[in-house]
């Protein structure tokens, strides 16, 4: 399932995600990921799926949101795996702006040293940036990224496509209790995200069970003195710590979309009671979803949180 949503997005209002790379196929390992331990470790990039095939996919699913009476915001590139792994990622963006809609993508940064990737991320509308540490230790212990993946040449990318990019440039840094949250490296941090300039840097924490039990977010405290650190240096600081609300479509096929969304967004459990009820569709559905093994269960800070069972992926070489 390739088109997923419309779901919504603390950034992108409702968004029509594209899941242009096979399941947890990524350059990171990130002890927070939200959807799990990073199957397959590359940097290579590859062709996944055919530009045209991405197209239509997304095409039907819009054609079926807007059927239903639901908005689109963005077309935003938001996969299982690293968006910039795909070796079409650039013909895929201009196939899609023909849809008159604007293309988000968000990525983990980690290729934005290749002149390539900057050139194909520079005809997005809209572009986020993971920056969670600048320092090279605490850069691994977060991201556990593929060995042969060099922190300067990312640096130094992102500064270099953010004096390019004509779009809006956001970052994400999410913040993880005793690795990146204390006042030295989020100077640091500040300092850097300063010499960039992005429209907006979020802060975030980990909202949905993460890849390892302990990654878990700061409290309030250092959650605050992290805003207040970043905003000596970045015009423009949001939190990305709130839950995004339970607005998520139903396009006319119950466990299509309710296996696509949890795919890449898993959903809480009244978020998915209430899609259930727009759809006049039963619990049931997902009990049988849940005995197949194509949902699983899981729970984070009091919440029960259901996502699709991901599978290890074929290597396209």
């Amino acid at each position: 399932m390739i088109a997923f949503g419309p779901v919504p997005s603390r950034r992108l209002g409702r968004s029509l995600g594209i899941n242009n790379i096979p399941p947890k196929i990524c350059s990171y390992a990130c002890v927070y990921c939200q959807l799990g331990r990073t199957l397959k470790m590359r940097t290579q990039r590859a062709a996944f799926y055919p530009p045209d095939e991405v197209v239509n996919s997304v095409q039907e699913k819009l054609g079926r949101a807007q059927k239903s009476g639901q908005m689109v915001d963005y077309l935003a590139f938001v996969p299982d795996g690293e968006p910039t792994l795909d070796i079409h990622l650039g013909q895929e963006i201009a196939l899609l702006k023909q849809l008159h809609l604007p293309v988000a993508v968000i990525t983990n940064a980690s290729l934005i040293g290749r002149s390539d990737v900057r050139e194909e991320l520079g005809s997005a509308d809209w572009v986020s940036l993971k920056l969670d540490a600048v320092d090279e230790a605490v850069w691994r212990r977060i991201n556990r990224p593929q060995r042969t993946l060099n922190l300067s040449s990312i640096l130094e990318g992102a500064i270099a496509f953010a004096g390019a990019f004509g779009g809006e440039l956001v970052t994400e840094t999410m913040l993880v209790a005793g690795v990146n949250d204390g006042e030295r490296e989020l100077e640091a941090v500040a300092r850097f995200l300063g010499r960039l300039r992005p429209k907006r840097a979020y802060l975030s924490i980990p909202t949905r069970p993460p890849a390892e039990t302990w990654a878990q977010g700061p409290d309030e405290l250092v959650i605050n003195r992290a805003y207040q650190i970043l905003a000596n240096h970045v015009d423009r600081v949001e939190y990305l710590i709130g839950y995004e609300g339970n607005a998520f479509a139903y396009t006319g096929h119950v466990e299509q979309d309710l296996l696509s969304i949890t795919a890449v967004h898993p959903m809480r459990q009244d978020a998915v009671s209430e899609f259930l009820t727009r759809a006049n569709s039963e619990w049931s559905v997902v009990s049988q979803l849940l005995a197949r093994g194509e949902l699983v269960e899981a729970e984070h800070r009091g919440h029960t949180f259901y996502l699709r069972k991901l599978r290890a992926p074929l290597d396209p070489g």
